[in-house]
């Protein structure tokens, strides 16, 4: 087993770590196995997936092929990255994590260090919308000249977060894919708001999610791309803060981001009557409509990459 098929071993089993109770989940991870096997990558996650989903393959299996320290905090990383990814560690995933440290036998200040970036984000999270109230206010009307004027603005604002997420995607650091999720929760907020919606993370979460995208799902697929890249075993090599290249997760990531928000804006312009079958239809429109306008911002998404860190995406996120 290679260190690639074992890291990617331990991020699978974080994802399961909650439990990955309904269908539509398990669903979920297959699919983004099954997309990144299918991206002419030695290693078969199709196979993995079910090697994992079947136990075919221990934790502890995965853990002891792994030699190096780099190697086995790279994969302690990615799997506290999985467990944030949907929000604040559940108790299953603090076990799964505690059992993780021994079986990669990393000392404590080296997990500790590995959680810190990841902590700070879910924090980033929660700044991101206000904690969920199971209240939605939705204001009576919208003043054609108002709701014409939000249009733009909002389009720029899409925009700059979907390109700031491209970027993300071209830092070698496993903490920067992790922090697009806080970022297009911002983003939905601020559409809602546009409209005169007042929305918690409660309903942007279940909003993504009746889209099709999957929090810690969407985290994992873009890991995935860039292990299996190349991008994050620079990680290992001590290349940290360097760009590296990854053009195809920059365009997923951009494209995801982007036509998210096209169809938030719709969504809350159009009185939330979409249904989820529709707003899934309707997200697959516009992911194709924004994989071409991706192409066009390439330049721009790598210049900036270059200036991207974490305190910059959390004064974006802390902005109003």
């Amino acid at each position: 087993m290679s260190a690639e098929q074992s890291i990617l071993t331990i991020a699978l089993y974080a994802a399961f770590a909650d439990g990955l109770k309904t269908d539509a989940e398990r669903d979920e991870v297959r699919r983004i196995a099954s997309s990144l096997a299918s991206g002419g990558h030695s290693v078969d996650l199709a196979s993995l997936y079910q090697d994992v989903l079947l136990k075919r393959i221990s934790i502890e299996s995965a853990a002891s092929k792994l030699s190096g320290p780099d190697e086995r905090q790279l994969a302690y990383e990615m799997a506290v990255c999985v467990c944030d990814a949907d929000g604040r560690q559940s108790d299953g995933e603090r076990r799964f994590l505690a059992e993780l440290q021994q079986h990669l036998r990393l000392q404590p200040e080296l997990a500790a260090a590995s959680e810190s970036h990841a902590n700070a984000i879910v924090d980033l999270t929660d700044a991101a919308a206000p904690p969920a109230t199971g209240t939605l206010v939705v204001p009576d009307s919208t003043p054609v000249a108002a709701a014409t004027a939000t249009t733009a603005a909002l389009d720029q604002s899409i925009l700059k977060f979907a390109m700031v997420c491209g970027g993300l995607e071209l830092l070698p650091q496993s903490w920067a894919s992790l922090a697009i999720i806080p970022l297009q929760i911002k983003m939905v907020y601020g559409i809602g708001k546009a409209h005169g919606v007042a929305l918690d993370q409660g309903h942007i979460k279940e909003f993504i999610g009746a889209a099709g995208i999957g929090l810690s799902s969407q985290y994992l697929e873009q890991v995935g791309r860039k292990l299996l890249g190349g991008l994050l075993r620079t990680v290992a090599g001590g290349t940290i803060g360097k760009v590296g290249s990854a053009g195809t997760g920059m365009a997923f990531s951009f494209a995801t981001t982007y036509a998210l928000g096209q169809l938030a804006k719709r969504y809350y312009a159009g009185g939330r009557v979409m249904s989820t079958s529709l707003l899934r239809e309707t997200f697959q429109s516009l992911l194709q409509q924004a994989k071409d306008i991706q192409t066009q911002h390439a330049p721009q998404i790598q210049q900036q990459a270059q200036n991207l860190d974490l305190k910059r995406v959390a004064e974006m996120i802390k902005g109003t």
